[in-house]
């Protein structure tokens, strides 16, 4: 894997003018789903068709974002992948290409371009997901989209039935811990996972012995996506984050810390002053969701603006909001431009919040819409949540934090390295 994304890397860099690239591209959320299915498609293409055209998985963000991926990050250093020999979106000019000719063009983990995109639609190739499907099939670009839990189970079902001598213990282990974080650890009453995605994950692990445990590889997973250390303050907004928009722009972020830990952050005001001009944000409303040592949720709410009649309208909305009721407490905030509470309503996620923010810029805008950044509407089947959506009823973490620290696991997948070693 290692050689074939230096490679990569550097036909990026020369990119002579006859160079022609085959770009396996995931969604814009670039969760682990959608990264390690253009990686491992990218690595089976590369291998499969011999021509002059380059096979180049593209990660569908920009490279400052990748930071925010802290599940993507732990799986690559427990797998021994590199992130400096990964490609990003700024870093390719996809349009140049496709001007020029040189452009073909797989999606995996969507099957339709966003609008931004809508010029390169002539380049796809080929599609392989498993959303609903949106795109219609065609003799020059064929389709293969199932709801299965995870893309990357399709991914892997096309690599063992077309080249399985490809597979080897490090590959096997980005394919088998992307299935497992996608379909809540195979656990049948999360709804997520499909005959399918069992099938391939007992087809890895019977080739494959020396895979992590499951329970341990997904512990280790859900502890590493939600991860928040060493991530700024602008980082720690933007990691899961929603904005909407009318006469007012808002954005609604979930944050995992506490947080008491959250205001007590040196310079927190300015910080998040400089947020909202950078971004166009008129109000903030900042969700934390943290455990008692009991494993019970306690989620807490804060509302910053510098206007104080923005603040005070939407602070008061939501303590007065009934479809749900969210048991508003103030608490003390050390800064005047910050508004906070306890919320006693523990099962009223940002999904439930948002058509509450939503409805409240209705009224501010004398009924009209207004519109739903970032992405798509929330989505019910996030479980776990993907960058970007908020954490839902359902989610493993709901029922507390995994009971098992990272560096406890970080010695054991070591010691696992070590003795059934991972090829390149």
């Amino acid at each position: 894997m290692e050689e074939f994304l230096s490679n990569c890397c550097r036909a990026v860099k020369t990119n002579a003018n006859q160079t022609r690239f085959h770009v396996v591209l995931g969604n814009e959320a670039c969760d682990l789903d959608s990264m390690v299915s253009a990686l491992a498609y990218a690595y089976f293409l590369s291998k499969i068709v011999h021509s002059e055209v380059v096979a180049l998985p593209l990660l569908n963000i920009r490279q400052a974002e990748f930071v925010l991926r802290s599940d993507n990050l732990f799986l690559l250093r427990q797998t021994g992948v590199s992130p400096d020999l990964l490609l990003f979106r700024d870093q390719v000019d996809l349009k140049a290409l496709h001007r020029d000719g040189r452009l073909r063009l797989t999606l995996v983990d969507h099957n339709v371009l966003p609008s931004s995109d809508s010029d390169l639609e002539e380049a796809v190739v080929d599609v392989i997901d498993h959303h609903l499907l949106e795109r219609e099939p065609s003799a020059s670009c064929p389709v293969t989209v199932e709801m299965v839990g995870s893309c990357t189970t399709l991914v892997t079902e096309r690599i063992i039935q077309k080249a399985p001598a490809l597979l080897d213990q490090q590959l096997a282990q980005l394919l088998y811990a992307t299935i497992l974080l996608d379909c809540v650890n195979m656990a049948p009453a999360a709804g997520k996972v499909t005959p399918k995605d069992s099938q391939y994950v007992a087809m890895l692990e019977a080739r494959f012995p020396a895979l992590p445990p499951r329970g341990a590889l997904f512990t280790a997973l859900q502890n590493a996506k939600f991860d928040v250390s060493g991530l700024n303050t602008e980082q720690m907004l933007l990691k899961d984050m929603k904005a909407v928009s009318g006469s007012l722009n808002l954005a609604v972020s979930v944050l995992y810390i506490k947080l008491e830990d959250f205001l007590q952050r040196a310079g927190l005001e300015a910080e998040l002053s400089d947020f909202s001009q950078k971004f166009g944000f008129d109000l903030l409303v900042l969700m934390t969701i943290s455990f008692t040592e009991n494993k019970e949720p306690i989620r807490e709410l804060a509302v910053f603006s510098h206007s104080t009649t923005c603040r005070n309208e939407m602070s008061l909305y939501l303590e007065q909001a009934r479809n749900p009721t969210l048991n508003l407490c103030p608490l003390s905030s050390p800064y005047p431009h910050i508004t906070a509470y306890h919320q006693g309503n523990t099962l009223a996620s940002r999904k439930k919040v948002l058509p509450i923010v939503k409805d409240f810029l209705k009224e501010q805008d004398g009924g009209g819409a207004c519109r739903l950044g970032d992405g798509d509407e929330e989505d019910e089947s996030q479980v776990p949540p993907t960058p970007m959506n908020s954490l839902v009823e359902g989610c493993p973490l709901d029922d507390g934090p995994p009971q098992i620290s990272a560096q406890a696991l970080e010695e054991k997948f070591s010691k696992m390295a070590e003795g059934g070693g991972a090829g390149n």
